[in-house]
């Protein structure tokens, strides 16, 4: 684990750059690591983001991206391009959640 300061905050990371603790997460973090993946985030990345955040709170961990599009309606294709190269894990990362069980 190593602490990083993003956005003026300091945050414990994982190995792989996820937040260890998801309490640390707010807005201003989640722009600076979209950013820092070359996002700016819209509507629809929120919309996505506040589900994986809320879902995570009622289920424990971090929802996959069958259960991201069944339950928000966005398209796989279009959170693929929302969230390119992988996202489920990377939504998640944004939302300030651990890497998604079903995610290799």
């Amino acid at each position: 684990m190593a602490v990083s300061n993003i956005a003026g905050h300091n945050v414990d990371l994982d190995e792989k750059g996820y937040l260890t603790d998801s309490s640390q997460w707010n807005r201003e973090i989640a722009e600076s690591m979209a950013a820092e993946a070359g996002l700016t985030l819209n509507e629809d990345h929120w919309t996505i983001i506040n589900f994986c955040r809320d879902d995570a709170a009622k289920q424990g961990s971090a929802p996959g991206l069958r259960r991201i599009t069944k339950q928000t309606g966005i398209k796989t294709k279009r959170i693929y391009q929302l969230f390119p190269g992988g996202p489920g894990k990377l939504a998640s990362k944004i939302s300030g959640l651990k890497k998604p069980q079903s995610c290799v």
